[in-house]
């Protein structure tokens, strides 16, 4: 039987990746099987499990439960209008059709609310086709993209311009990717008059002991973030970040859907919480149950076409199996992947966390090139 230390080396001698750390656990046996291989850069020092890495859009679940401490804690509801902290969202209006000139619309027929921003129900965000105009203004004002934090706008700055975007669907009717966790994230820092920051180790962080979890890589873990890549049109590595770069200060903007850098095992942490139906490492609850089934059930389902979902739903802030449709889905598998190169999912049918970091950054939103070996694997266990 390959093992997953064989997995890892393949992508790593195939050169899919300079280096990788992988990870699965049983909560059921307590059993944790981790490979590491490779380098953290080119040429660099040897790859170790406590590697940190830009995790992109795997922050989006985090958000997620974030924010349900937060409604468990009676500071919003899920069916509060988003405009009671975010007055910018209070007059929305609607693209007539996807691809329509940004002053062809009408008003919203109902307001945004927390429950649209989580299942990304709300209007902004990406849609299948990049092309539309309302994405390449948004490109050009620099309000979405990949994660390039110091190159961001200020928070008032930001939210000030998306709501000066039309949506792409009414609120309620359609699934448009990617804005809604950073719209959230800008909402639960206004309810709780603190950076999301501090809102993510009041929530999360702190109770799980995700200590190399953090929108900054600095200290210790500055020393042990890996670098940063991309392929070229030619398939060769290219730079895109080194450990002194966009992560090394704070941002302009903290962005809920694709800011943090952490490790496997402080995502372990986190996955643990979810497959323990909320309770932290010492047995206390870290969320209630209901709130674990919320985040893990499916609310949306994206038109047949995209390149996101590939006929899955969508949870809070991860998507959800329904279908079978590569061999790594498992119905009810809940978690999402990174466009740097990382993977996080639950599968509570088998107690079991599977996790991924990587280095070289996917080449869109259905690139799994360096992730289906290890994905197939995890879910063939």
């Amino acid at each position: 039987m390959t093992t997953l230390q064989e997995i890892v080396d393949g992508q790593v001698e195939a050169g899919r990746v300079p280096g990788a750390v992988a990870l699965v656990a049983d909560v059921g046996s307590g059993s944790v099987d981790v490979a590491v291989s490779g380098r953290r850069a080119v040429d660099g020092v040897p790859m170790t499990r406590d590697t940190v890495f830009r995790i992109a859009s795997l922050t989006k679940p985090i958000l997620a439960a974030a924010t349900m401490v937060l409604v468990e804690r009676g500071r919003l509801g899920l069916d509060d209008p988003v405009a009671t902290w975010l007055p910018e969202l209070a007059d929305p209006m609607v693209l007539r059709a996807v691809d329509a000139e940004l002053d062809d619309v009408v008003p919203a027929v109902r307001p945004i609310t927390v429950r649209h921003l989580l299942t990304f129900q709300g209007g902004h965000g990406f849609p299948s086709d990049f092309s539309v105009p309302v994405v390449q203004h948004v490109f050009a004002q620099r309000l979405q993209g990949p994660p390039r934090p110091q190159e961001a706008l200020p928070t008032d700055e930001w939210i000030a311009a998306m709501g000066r975007v039309p949506l792409l669907h009414q609120p309620g009717e359609g699934w448009s990717y990617n804005a809604g966790s950073d719209l959230l994230g800008v909402l639960l820092a206004r309810v709780e008059e603190a950076p999301l920051s501090d809102v993510f180790d009041d929530t999360l962080l702190g109770p799980l002991a995700m200590v190399d979890t953090a929108f900054v890589a600095s200290g210790s873990t500055l020393d042990r973030l890996a670098t940063q890549y991309r392929r070229d049109d030619a398939a060769a590595l290219e730079l895109v970040d080194p450990p002194e770069g966009q992560w090394a200060s704070p941002p302009p903007f903290l962005s809920g859907a694709g800011g943090l850098v952490s490790t496997v095992d402080d995502w372990l942490a986190f996955a643990r919480m979810l497959l323990a139906s909320g309770a932290g490492p010492d047995g206390a609850p870290v969320l209630d149950a209901e709130s674990v089934r919320l985040m893990m059930t499916s609310h949306a389902e994206a038109e047949p076409d995209s390149p996101f979902l590939q006929g899955q739903g969508w949870g809070f802030g991860g998507s959800v199996d329904l279908t079978a449709t590569e061999p790594w889905n498992v119905p009810g598998r809940y978690g999402w992947t990174g466009g740097t190169g990382t993977a996080g999912y639950v599968i509570p049918s088998r107690g079991r966390a599977t996790i991924w970091m990587g280095q070289v950054e996917m080449a869109g939103p259905d690139d799994f090139s360096a992730l289906a070996a290890f994905l197939t694997w995890a879910a063939e266990q």
